[in-house]
């Protein structure tokens, strides 16, 4: 697992670049405010209940959550099941809200 900034995400998505991003909360927070991506909530992921993400298994992976704690453990468990290139996203949500809005 490595981490990657609200900073570079953002430029990225700006510059219309194609990333992959999973948001591992819960649906009614994915509801309230999201960047995009693939809603696989933790509790799916520490299942291992991934089908959905298996053709990124060897793409580069952008999980967030709210603060970046459950993205975290969500590359720890993405990284034993064989993906190679997940990326957590430092701060979540609210350091993304408290920088950018939404």
């Amino acid at each position: 697992m490595q981490t990657i900034t609200i900073d570079e995400l953002k430029a990225r998505l700006d510059a219309g670049e194609t990333v992959n991003i999973v948001d591992v909360r819960e649906p009614h927070e994915h509801a309230e405010f999201n960047i995009g991506g693939v809603l696989v909530p933790l509790g799916q992921v520490r299942d291992m209940q991934v089908d959905e993400l298996e053709a990124f298994k060897d793409q580069e992976l952008i999980v967030y959550c709210r603060s970046g704690n459950r993205s975290g453990q969500a590359c720890m468990v993405l990284d034993s099941l064989g993906f190679e290139n997940t990326k957590n996203l430092v701060g979540g949500m609210l350091a993304w809200q408290e920088k950018f809005g939404g």
